[in-house]
């Protein structure tokens, strides 16, 4: 039990919760390439996001494992995209820090989806098996994950370089 509920319902709410931020950073994500602030759906993938790696510490676990590591990381990104975001209100230097560690939390889960679904779903598990406790291999998953890091990479330098969010003096 976790939280009072069962591992595989605590698992579905995470899940969710995961899928909550990812979809809402997409957005985000995209709404700061046209230089769109979108206040409520950012709060919300900073919530859901920081979220989703909370719980992930909240799994049985023996040994730290690269996925905590990834948590730990994103977590402090993410405090760091807050600080930018809401205590610094984007001056100066402060918009690309934003930029940079909210798309690197928001890489980070996507990463994670990736694996988790190479692993949970029986079409893309026969084209990349993984033996426990390793994480899936092979070339179709590393140019799956190659093409999700490419995507990331490109939209954050384009949403460093286009995103101006409007100063009110």
């Amino acid at each position: 039990m976790v939280l009072g509920l069962s591992l595989p319902a605590f698992t579905m709410l995470h899940v969710i919760i995961s899928l909550i931020g990812i979809v809402a950073g997409l957005v985000v994500m995209f709404g700061l390439l046209g230089s769109k602030p979108l206040p409520g759906l950012t709060a919300i993938f900073l919530l859901f996001t920081i979220l989703t790696s909370a719980t992930g510490f909240l799994f049985p676990f023996k040994e730290l494992l690269p996925s905590h590591i990834i948590g730990i990381i994103s977590l402090v990104l993410l405090a760091i995209a807050c600080i930018a975001l809401y205590g610094m209100k984007l001056s100066g230097t402060w918009r690309p820090v934003y930029i940079v560690t909210a798309m690197i939390s928001l890489y980070f889960n996507v990463f994670v989806l990736v694996i988790q679904s190479f692993l949970k779903v029986p079409a893309l598990a026969a084209l990349a098996p993984a033996v426990p406790p390793a994480p899936p291999s092979g070339p179709v998953f590393a140019v799956v994950q190659g093409i999700v890091l490419v995507f990331f990479v490109v939209l954050t330098i384009g949403a460093w370089r286009r995103y101006r969010p409007m100063t009110f003096a």
